[in-house]
């Protein structure tokens, strides 16, 4: 299966911290002093609860917010850009140091291209020059084009980006690629960027970790924020994660959330229904081979009645009679299931991806028909059944990715399986054999014959 994967964060669990608070009877200026005293978790204590087996890979950031200093932001609404502007960013989302300040430029350092998701999934490409070395320590960045395209800016520039509290602290860039970023900007983003320009796509200047920690690392008015993801492979992965960093010593006044655990169970709902109707299929196959094969044998003992007449006459234990009869059953089950195993794996891929494709279909219906009697209606709905990929609901129209392909593979699990079935449905059906050949009596059968 694809698009299974799942991130999740260890972030500072303030509900819990309030609660505690309020049992302990804490005032509201208490309480808001401890929590402008909690710090999310350094790189270095981000990068211990990665060693946990659960997780399958895990990357950081650092970003911080800044005015420009030989460069203008792009904006298409009334955005306050005056450096004397108060953010309202002042709980402990911080990691290094309090954010007071919003600037028109959004910074962001990553540790790896991994952590550079918007290019992993091809929302972002660059189109003109690299990207930058990864883990580079040199001033180096990559802009938008449309940022570019503003400025008159091209690869080999130079730009120079100062704090929103004091004009004197700057960092100068040089521009070593232009990316296109394919998201909108008057989307869901859209109520964000009319304050804040630095949320604009456009106005995201993106370098590495190493760079940008070197620049900022002495710069007191420069504020920054680093969050670590992690990434894994399924759900189970995720919660025994959540079990580990608790035994590896994480403070319990810190927590692991994820955005994709929703996401990610609504994905798996047209698999779920895939999988109990495969299962009540198999059931019902289950019985009707074990019938029919059944049937079969008590015509087959009856034909070869006389067969077994003669040679429990001529002196062969009848236990050795019921042991041929079940023999030639089971060399008869073994290659009727090479051949089903053929088909089947020729056939499975197929027919389970249109299946599945059947259940996204039907749940993305049921969703539109949930939103309509909001009254909200779904204005993607026509591009959303032709993809059969996505489907849109909830709160803000959320996206959800559908799990929508299958690779089915006929490994030595399903193999040992197939071969207990195999056996299980031999045995059922060879019971009538075996009490027919009991029960016969050779005498009797050889002088009843015509």
């Amino acid at each position: 299966m694809k698009n299974t994967e799942i991130t999740g964060q260890i972030a500072v669990d303030r509900q819990s911290l309030m609660e505690d608070m309020n049992q302990s009877g804490a005032d509201r200026s208490e309480m808001k002093e401890k929590m402008s005293q909690m710090q999310s978790l350094s790189v270095s204590q981000l990068k211990k609860y990665a060693e946990s087996d659960a997780v399958k890979n895990f990357y950081y950031t650092m970003t911080t917010s800044l005015n420009g200093n030989n460069i203008d932001e792009v904006s298409t609404e009334e955005t306050s850009t005056d450096s004397s502007t108060a953010s309202s960013q002042s709980g402990p989302g911080g990691n290094d140091r309090k954010m007071e300040n919003q600037g028109a430029f959004s910074l962001i350092g990553y540790s790896s291209e991994d952590a550079m998701t918007n290019f992993v999934n091809g929302t972002c490409k660059i189109t003109d020059g690299s990207i930058f070395t990864e883990n580079t320590s040199e001033n180096v960045c990559i802009i938008s084009d449309e940022l570019a395209t503003y400025n008159s800016l091209k690869v080999g520039s130079s730009i120079k980006l100062e704090s929103p509290t004091d004009d004197s602290a700057t960092i100068t860039l040089k521009i070593v690629g232009i990316y296109h970023n394919s998201s909108s900007t008057s989307g869901e983003n859209g109520v964000m960027n009319r304050f804040n320009a630095g949320a604009d796509p456009a106005n995201q200047i993106y370098t590495s970790y190493k760079a940008l920690n070197f620049m900022v690392k002495n710069i007191d008015s420069i504020m920054t924020q680093t969050s670590g993801t992690y990434v894994f492979a399924d759900l189970d992965s995720y919660e025994t994660f959540q079990k580990d960093v608790k035994k590896m010593g994480l403070d319990d006044t810190y927590t692991v959330t994820s955005q994709d655990v929703n996401n990610y169970e609504q994905s798996l709902i047209p698999l779920e229904n895939l999988s109990k109707f495969a299962s009540y299929f198999f059931i019902i196959v289950l019985i009707i081979g074990a019938v029919i094969l059944a049937v079969i044998n008590i015509f087959n003992i009856r034909e070869r009645k006389y067969e077994i007449g003669v040679l429990t006459a001529i002196g062969m234990k009848k236990w050795k009679v019921c042991t041929q009869f079940v023999s030639e059953l089971f060399f008869v089950t073994i290659f009727s299931m090479v051949i089903g195993l053929g088909i089947g794996s020729a056939a499975s891929v197929p027919i389970s991806n249109q299946l599945l494709a059947s259940q996204i279909e039907n749940q993305q219906e049921q969703i539109e028909n949930q939103e309509n009697n909001f009254g909200r209606g779904n204005t993607q709905q026509s591009s959303d059944k032709t993809s059969n990929t996505q489907g849109k609901g909830g709160f803000m129209n959320q996206t959800v990715n559908y799990v929508s392909d299958i690779s089915a593979t006929v490994n030595m699990t399903v193999m040992m399986q197939l071969l207990a079935v195999g056996i299980i449905l031999t045995i059922l059906s060879s019971l009538t054999a075996v009490i027919f050949i009991v029960r016969y009596e050779p005498l009797k059968i050889l002088t009843n014959r015509s």
